[in-house]
């Protein structure tokens, strides 16, 4: 883990997507917790249309604030991301979203009081993030049945029932979905393959699984995992062979990792970063080294 030398700031603005699952019910609570461990909120956005996030997240870090504090799911906080990297300002979590894979990256608690300690008595890291032409993200993208599932999948389903009813989705669109022509070109040259899904990894966690071990959000490379074959059975089995942690669970899958990758499909895919569909195949991938820093949990001591 690559940890930065500054300290974790104490003044800091608080930015909730009220949106999210579970945004608006603990914007009020976050904020009291904050305070009473110790971080002075100069400021505190409960947000209800999530139209208005980029221009509050962008607002803060032009005015100098030293921390923002974001309250979502993956893709406020992929979307958000981008405001800050590159920037002094530093990235904090409050994992408030359905499968909340940033946070499980990075070791986060996800209850909203552990969040807060680890905000107050916490780290910084400084992480890479990955690049889809104009759009960061800082945990993975996907295409195949998982932009469909994100695509397609009814808010007051995932607001409601939370990991269950994305599943129930999950298995709907599975039988709804086609494989696809994957050709991935990296250092090495050309690759072709029939697949059902592709992730592109910054991070370990997809969907709130743990989908890859070779990698981390500052390992200086990005990895694309491909599912292959035609059978849908395949992909199945392989995210459940990954949740149930099978030995057998890479079985199915082929990996490619560099720092800069070029993906084409056939046919064009939508392409999921973070949960939300914002780009289309042919697309280069990048990774962005050492973007921002982010506060995680503090390394238990050697003493």
């Amino acid at each position: 883990m690559e940890r930065s030398n500054r300290p974790v700031p104490k003044v800091a603005v608080l930015i909730v997507n009220a949106h999210s699952r579970k945004g608006e019910a603990l914007c009020s609570a976050a904020k009291q917790k904050l305070e009473a461990a110790g971080i002075t909120l100069t400021a505190a956005h409960a947000v209800k249309d999530p139209g208005k996030l980029d221009a509050i997240v962008a607002g803060a870090v032009r005015s100098g604030a030293p921390m923002v504090v974001i309250g979502g799911g993956d893709g406020s906080l992929a979307r958000l991301v981008r405001h800050v990297a590159g920037t002094d300002c530093v990235f904090a979590v409050l994992p408030l979203g359905t499968a909340n894979s940033f946070a499980r990256t990075l070791a986060l608690p996800l209850d909203l009081d552990g969040a807060v300690e680890t905000i107050a008595a916490g780290q910084l890291r400084r992480i890479d993030l990955g690049r889809i032409e104009d759009h960061y993200f800082v945990n993975a993208a996907a295409l195949g049945l998982s932009p469909m599932i994100g695509d397609t999948v009814p808010h007051k389903l995932k607001r409601y029932l939370g990991r269950f009813g994305y599943l129930g989705w999950a298995i709907w669109c599975l039988t709804r979905f086609r494989p696809f022509r994957l050709t991935v070109e990296d250092a090495k040259g050309e690759h072709r393959t029939w697949a059902s899904e592709v992730r592109i990894f910054n991070g370990r966690f997809h969907g709130g699984v743990e989908l890859i071990e070779t990698t981390d959000v500052d390992s200086g490379d990005l990895v694309i995992q491909a599912v292959t074959g035609r059978s849908l059975w395949r992909l199945a089995f392989d995210w459940y062979a990954k949740v149930v942690r099978l030995k057998s669970r890479s079985a199915n899958t082929i990996e490619f990792r560099g720092r800069e990758l070029r993906l084409r499909t056939r046919p064009r895919q939508k392409i999921s970063i973070d949960g939300e569909c914002l780009a289309r195949t042919p697309v280069t991938i990048r990774v962005a080294q050492a973007a921002v820093d982010v506060v995680v949990p503090s390394a238990p001591s050697m003493a």
